[in-house]
């Protein structure tokens, strides 16, 4: 049996969290100072965990290849199965011959403005997605109809990226929060804990919402788009903010996201009906599109019009009854299996972790095998309703889509994504090594004994988390417990609420998010950008709002503290 301890590295806790940082620094050193492709990238840093594991923190080499394994079989099930999902999903769309229609539509929503559809499809509807499902899908479907706007690919990428920010708390059905709950309860319990902490957020959040659509309209037209646009942007990100506020504070915050993308979509649709444009045709120009075309749009019937919509409202509706009313039935079908090696069956007849935290408990040796409740097998369930209604019904009567070239896509999916499974499943292989040898708790545990400081570095903990697993939600399990115990042992903090230091991980996540190997690799894929490019653009945006969230968690520790609602 091995218990991770936070200080092997000659006693000392400050030189045992730098050694803990050589994987993530040679990851981040290979993708952009080296351009390694993201799986070489990947290779390396795994082959660097392992070494830190074995020698720095002195796990079994066993244990350490064992931890490996099961982190690699989660990259692989279910996150990139969900990828392949997302993605494959979109190739029924186009395969069925819509994506033209799809686009007229929006061109009669936004007035013909890309740029303007462009933040509807990437903020609202990513926004939409993000909320039901989460997990890389949003970025998946939001990016490749960003594309097919005709937004360039990079620019493509990086704006369906940086819009998934804002929703990215409360997604898959607030399931971070939820699990910031559940690893750091307070005195009334998880579930109490977890609303408290939806509401912090809900104070920190909207304020990066409120701007995220601006940031958004930089990206795809520099500062011409901010200028031509940026009171649509307003009215999109502060109802939108409003909404996520109102919601997470004061109705059941597992729907925030859900509630707030609806009607700020609304909201916009309404206003752009009075609001006139400026510089349509000259971005369409530069982007080298034709000009809008109106009599077109008036072709679209409603007939026309739902059957673009279709696949969306399809997939919105199996999320929102896998994610309430069938969620407990489809929990059942999950199997729990103990990893190999990593766990023994103890003289009770129950499995026992031969793997424990520096706190002596077990840190996640059991593998969650859920083939039918998890996001990708209810995209292809999505996907095969999809594909047979489209068979069936077309809206010009003239059949476009047959059931086994959809099926054949899935295959030419997964072989075209080969090296994105492969790069996925090193990273989740190095961050359960890290994670299980106790290289994560130790840098952890270095920030948190920083006293006053800590509130202002508190998010990093998070932004770290995330950056590694491409999961808010993994994020507030590595480090959730030791944010609040962190804020209650640190005497500096002792006026504050413990459980803002929850909030401040999960927002520190948010903000990691958007330059995670996972989320970069879906990006990349869709567009057919590279990982090191988006990494590189993407950098500078993460650590400025990651700056900007910093200072936030500071005034609110300090003299702020008043605005907060208390527990």
């Amino acid at each position: 049996m091995f218990q991770a301890t936070i200080d092997p590295v000659g006693g000392s806790l400050a030189a045992s969290a730098a050694v803990a940082c050589l994987p993530l620094l040679s990851f981040f050193i290979c993708l952009v100072g080296l351009k390694l492709k993201a799986h070489i990238s990947a290779i390396i840093s795994l082959g660097i965990s392992i070494a830190v594991a074995i020698f720095g923190f002195n796990m079994p080499a066993d244990l350490t290849f064992l931890s490996a394994t099961q982190g690699a079989a989660y990259g692989v099930f279910p996150v990139c199965f969900i990828i392949i999902a997302a993605v494959w999903f979109y190739e029924v769309t186009v395969l069925s011959g819509r994506s033209e229609d799809l686009r007229k539509l929006f061109d009669s929503i936004g007035g013909g403005d890309v740029r303007i559809q462009a933040v509807l499809i990437a903020f609202c509807f990513g926004a939409l997605l993000e909320s039901l499902a989460g997990f890389g899908a949003p970025i998946a479907i939001t990016a490749t109809m960003v594309l097919a706007l005709g937004i360039p690919p990079l620019r493509a990428a990086m704006a369906v990226l940086i819009a998934n920010t804002a929703p990215v708390a409360f997604g898959a059905v607030a399931i971070p929060i939820t699990t910031a709950g559940n690893m750091a309860p307070g005195a009334e319990g998880a579930a109490a804990t977890a609303v408290h902490v939806a509401q912090l957020v809900g104070y920190i959040s909207p304020l990066f919402a409120l701007v995220v659509p601006c940031l958004v309209l930089v990206i795809l037209d520099g500062k011409k788009g901010l200028k031509d646009c940026w009171v649509p942007g307003l009215v999109i990100g502060l109802s939108f903010g409003i909404v996520q506020w109102a919601v997470s504070n004061h109705f059941a915050y597992e729907l925030t996201d859900v509630v707030a993308a609806l009607v700020s979509f609304g909201v916009t649709v309404v206003f752009l009906r009075f609001w006139k444009l400026r510089g349509v045709d000259e971005c369409r120009e530069r982007f080298g599109l034709a000009p809008r075309d109106e009599a077109a749009e008036h072709e679209l019937t409603p007939v026309r019009t739902w059957m673009c919509l279709m696949p969306y409202a399809v997939i919105v509706a199996l999320f929102a009854l896998a994610k309430t009313v069938l969620a407990a039935p489809l929990a059942l079908t999950d199997i729990k299996i103990p990893w190999p090696g990593l766990t023994t069956v103890g003289a009770d007849g129950a499995a026992q972790s031969l793997v424990l935290n520096y706190l002596g408990v077990n840190p996640g040796t059991t593998f969650t095998f859920n083939w039918l409740s998890n996001c990708g097998s209810i995209l292809v369930i999505g996907g095969i309703i999809v594909a047979v209604l489209y068979a069936i019904f077309d809206g010009k009567g003239q059949f476009k889509l047959g059931f086994g070239t959809a099926i054949l896509e899935l295959f030419k999916t997964v072989v075209k994504m080969k090296f994105t499974i492969l790069t996925i499943a090193c990273v989740l292989a190095l961050a359960y090594v890290m994670n299980f040898s106790g290289q994560t708790i130790s840098i952890g545990q270095f920030l948190a004994g920083t006293g006053p400081l800590f509130a202002l570095l508190s998010p990093i903990l998070g932004w770290i988390g995330t950056a590694v697993t491409g999961s808010d939600t993994s994020a507030n399990a590595l480090f959730s417990s030791l944010q609040a115990e962190a804020a209650k042992a640190n005497a500096s903090l002792a006026h504050c609420d413990p459980e803002l230091f929850l909030a401040s991980n999960t927002m520190g996540g948010v903000m990691g998010k958007m330059i995670s190997p996972q989320s970069l690799a879906i990006a990349a894929v869709a567009t057919g950008e590279t990982e090191s490019t988006l990494f590189k653009k993407l950098l500078p945006w993460s650590l400025c709002m990651l700056g900007v969230l910093c200072v936030i968690i500071y005034l609110y520790s300090s003299i702020l503290g008043f605005v907060l609602p208390t527990a």
